[in-house]
This record gives structure tokens, C-alpha cells and sequence, in this order.
């Protein structure tokens, strides 16, 4: 029985259009529907060591394009930090809202709050 690495099913995402339509099915299948190699096989016609094989050749291609790329750590920085952003924002008006009532700050936030939907929509 092999190990499951989570990250496999996260880097999919990413990298999966990388991958021959065998190997795809077969993470998707483990990964995602969580099926057995058995089950996988039948569904590609493939023997239960090809669909391992598949698998074990993909995680490989995957982990070596996010070890060259790094697209899926990016995103999550980027993630991440877009909602510190919006964490802060909100901190920000409240404050405003509550103390200075400065139309200036209002307006700074509506067009910062605006990029960041901008942002989120490319994900």
C-alpha cells in the first residue's frame, strides 16, 4: 500500500496539464476519488503494478515542476497575503469608520478593496 501525499492532489492542479492523459486519471482517481489500484486499473485498462507505475511517474513529474517552477508556493504567498491585506483593510475602516471618518481613507479602500476582487477573480 503507498503512502498518500496530499500535495500530489494540490500540485495536480497546477502541473496536471503536464501529464499524459493515463497518468492524470490515475492521480485524479487516487487522489481526489480515492479509489484503490484496482479500481483505477479497471477503469483505464491497465494492470494494477501500470496504474502504480502511472502514479509514482506523475508525483515525480509534479514535485519536479514545483521544485523548477514553485507555482504552487507562489500562489499560496500570494494567497495568503491577499488576505492579510483584506484583514487588514477591514482593521483599517473600522477604525475609520469609528475615529476619523476621512472620506479620503473611504475612498482608498473602495479602490484597494476593487484591485483585490481583481485578484481573487484570477484564481
Amino acid at each position: 500500500m503507498m503512502a498518500k501525499d496530499m500535495r500530489v492532489a494540490y500540485l495536480l492542479d497546477f502541473y496536471g496539464d503536464l501529464l499524459t492523459d493515463k497518468q492524470r486519471d490515475s492521480l485524479d482517481y487516487y487522489y481526489n476519488e480515492d479509489l484503490s489500484l484496482g479500481e483505477i486499473g479497471a477503469n483505464l485498462g491497465i494492470s494494477r503494478q501500470g496504474v502504480r507505475d502511472n502514479i509514482k511517474r506523475a508525483e515525480a513529474i509534479l514535485f519536479e515542476m514545483e521544485d523548477k517552477l514553485g507555482l504552487a508556493q507562489k500562489f499560496t504567498l500570494i494567497d495568503d497575503s491577499l488576505e492579510l491585506i483584506k484583514k487588514h483593510i477591514d482593521i483599517i475602516d473600522n477604525r475609520n469608520m469609528r475615529v476619523y471618518r476621512s472620506n479620503d481613507i473611504n475612498e482608498s479602500i473602495k479602490v484597494i478593496l476593487k484591485e483585490l476582487d481583481k485578484l481573487d477573480k484570477l484564481k
